[in-house]
């Protein structure tokens, strides 16, 4: 396998056709590339490529043992996984925003410039799939939480006494209204990017500087 010969890690799901189009873009040929298919390894020879298809949540550490010399992947899972990647570009796809929400008839008062006291929710318990990303941002504010870590139906927590409030992605606010969850505080948006394998950035770096570039051009 030659020193130009890239493995790249693509996420399953709703990213994984944006995260497609953008390589057809630039020349790579994944047509044959399904996650409907049983394969999770793609050959792409003409390319010399190869695409392995993986949960959004363990790109990262595909990437970060050079299993994949690049990946794609949200930066909400960028940012909770704390890996020692090489963030190499904002692909501007997947948008969607981290925001502390809480059940409707037990919003804390408003400040002057509008927006909501937390004052009040130091200490309390905070449901979410992003621990780390929930302490960080009360850390920032002066208050500490409780986070209780959750794999899915982070909306439920505060109806059944879980949690006083969650911290989690949105896109549209659809569920948080359909669940009675008022968005109290916004913590930050997030959108897919590029990351390398540091030591592949190294070894391979003209080859991945290229597909960037190109990468970059389309964006």
């Amino acid at each position: 396998m030659s020193r130009n010969f890239l493995t790249i890690a693509l996420p399953k799901g709703k990213l994984l056709t944006d995260s497609l189009e953008a390589l057809t873009k630039i020349g790579i040929a994944c047509q044959d590339v399904s996650e409907e298919s049983r394969r999770l390894v793609f050959p792409l020879e003409e390319d010399q490529a190869q695409i392995i298809i993986c949960r959004p949540t363990d790109i990262p550490t595909f990437v970060e043992y050079g299993a994949a010399d690049l990946g794609f992947v949200g930066k909400d899972t960028l940012l909770e996984e704390n890996k020692d990647v090489v963030e190499l570009l904002d692909l501007k796809f997947g948008f969607c925003r981290f925001v502390v929400a809480m059940p409707e008839e037990k919003v804390p008062p408003r400040l002057e410039d509008g927006s909501f006291d937390l004052s009040s929710l130091n200490h309390q318990r905070v449901a979410t799939k992003f621990p780390r990303v929930a302490e960080e941002f009360f850390r920032r504010q002066g208050m500490q939480v409780v986070p209780i870590k959750l794999h899915g139906n982070i909306e439920l927590a505060p109806r059944v006494g879980l949690s006083e409030m969650i911290v989690d992605i949105v896109s549209t606010g659809t569920t948080l209204r359909q669940n009675r969850l008022v968005e109290v505080a916004p913590i930050l948006e997030a959108t897919t990017r590029l990351i390398a394998n540091r030591v592949a950035y190294r070894m391979k770096h003209q080859r991945i500087a290229e597909l960037t570039e190109k990468l970059r051009g389309i964006v």
